[in-house]
């Protein structure tokens, strides 16, 4: 492309810090015993306690996934007699209601061999956070654009090129661990979460034409 007249070339750049959209949180089954079918018999029962509060949460979950399952035999450290057998399976859970968040993490943890990990907050990957934040930082290229122009005693009379710069968004998260003991009477404490802000970035690359400057 040929240009005709000076040129400006800028940077613009955007930072916002936005509350979180999801939730989401690991849930971890286990059971160990010296026969292979208990193992397996318990490592089931305890999933379904898992499936059954998760069933009984409403619309609090907004989606669930069942990402590892595991089943391994213990050894002794000479030769290959199994002395055990351990299985876990892991259940990865969504959530969008805050305010049910710790509840149900500590209802889960509460369960015989469940371990419950997280929260990591995000935002939807089509939240509007990240088109405003884009908005901004190509609001922000045409001010200082305009802005040297006016140095020069020019103004800005054309766009050239527009090129996206910012680097990927980074999700914060906070994690925390509970590991149950089983049964535990009078159900679990109460416990309040605070969601962390995500950060959210923009940036980008503009070109403008830019009338004859005064230079005299």
């Amino acid at each position: 492309m040929v240009v005709d007249g000076p040129v400006v070339q800028v940077r613009g750049e955007a930072y916002r810090e936005v509350p979180p959209e999801l939730a989401r949180f690991a849930v971890t089954a286990t059971a160990r015993d010296r026969d292979r079918e208990a193992t397996l018999t318990r490592l089931a029962e305890r999933a379904a306690a898992v499936r059954v509060l998760l069933d009984g949460s409403g619309p609090a979950v907004a989606r669930r996934e069942t990402g590892d399952l595991r089943v391994r035999p213990e050894t002794r450290r000479s030769g290959e007699r199994v002395v055990a057998w351990h299985g876990s399976v892991t259940t990865t859970v969504t959530v969008t209601d805050f305010t049910a968040l710790g509840e149900l993490m500590l209802r889960l943890a509460d369960q015989d061999q469940v371990e419950v990990a997280g929260p990591w907050w995000e935002l939807r990957p089509d939240s509007p956070a990240h088109r405003a934040a884009r908005h901004a930082a190509i609001s922000e290229a045409l001010l200082r654009a305009r802005e040297y122009a006016e140095a020069l005693g020019a103004r800005v009379t054309s766009l050239i090129e527009l090129a996206d710069a910012g680097p990927a968004d980074r999700p914060m998260f906070a994690r925390a661990a509970f590991a149950s003991g089983g049964g535990a009477g009078g159900g679990p404490p109460e416990l309040e979460l605070d969601p962390q802000p995500q950060t959210v970035q923009a940036a980008v690359q503009a070109r403008f034409t830019i009338s004859d400057p005064v230079l005299g």
